[in-house]
């Protein structure tokens, strides 16, 4: 059975785009920890734990998808967050198996979960340049209207994927394959970016910061480099004109008897 054009506008409500926009905030505000060490073939690493990572998220998803009806599209959001966590992990542990998890940022992690659902989004905030991708740090504000984009994205590809939770098993195998799917998506972008060059570039108040702050402490050594000039002048003149003084003064003479 399938839901009428009634039924489903009813059921939206639960995965609407601000809700979205909110968990993605809440969710890259930490990047997780890894217990991999770094690999000497790092690609095929990062491969196995893709992998890995697809078979967990296939049966997360699956899993979650089961329950039939409405009863389903409330599993919508919580599925979601299943499977962010499971390919977040696995971005962290691609970056140990390259050696990088310590440069590893929510801008970074951002892309690598995002990019394949909304490549639109990071326009203002990723630059590609060959091999390398150059992130520019995201305010909350940015951040906000970046998981703002992916979350209008999301939000579309959560109805037609809730569609099928009216049809447990065939709908839950649909859903099990997307996600293998898409963690592959995610672990592709992973491997691609940790086997390039990354770099961050600073805002332009935090740039001119930080070109200020040499120009800053040359401008206090000279002041204080004119200020001991200056009394080591005025002691040297103060000390010729005591010797002058000594010098010009006439011998006193002993008084006759």
């Amino acid at each position: 059975m399938t839901p009428s054009s009634q039924q489903v506008p009813a059921v939206i409500a639960p995965v609407e785009h601000g809700r979205l926009t909110e968990a993605i905030l809440d969710f890259v505000s930490q990047v997780p920890n890894s217990k991999v060490g770094s690999s000497k073939d790092p690609a095929s690493e990062s491969r196995r734990l893709a992998n890995r990572a697809a078979q967990r998220a296939a049966l997360t998803a699956g899993s979650l998808a089961l329950p039939p009806g409405p009863l389903g599209w409330l599993t919508l959001l919580p599925e979601l967050i299943a499977i962010w966590k499971i390919q977040g992990q696995m971005v962290s542990d691609i970056a140990a198996a390259y050696g990088r998890h310590a440069t590893l940022e929510r801008e970074q992690m951002m892309w690598c979960l995002f990019r394949h659902t909304a490549a639109q989004a990071f326009r203002d905030v990723v630059v590609q340049l060959g091999d390398r991708l150059v992130f520019r740090r995201m305010s909350y504000g940015i951040a906000q209207r970046v998981a703002k984009k992916i979350g209008i994205k999301l939000t579309q590809r959560t109805i037609s994927k809730g569609i099928s939770r009216w049809l447990p098993v065939i709908g839950a195998l649909g859903v099990g394959a997307y996600a293998y799917y898409d963690t592959g998506q995610v672990a592709s972008t992973a491997i691609a970016m940790f086997d390039g060059e990354i770099a961050m570039e600073e805002t332009a108040a935090g740039t001119t910061a930080k070109s200020a702050a040499p120009k800053r402490k040359a401008r206090a050594t000279r002041m204080v480099d004119k200020l001991v000039d200056k009394a080591v002048a005025g002691a040297a003149r103060k000390v010729a004109r005591t010797v002058h003084k000594a010098s010009s003064k006439k011998p006193r003479q002993p008084k006759e008897e």
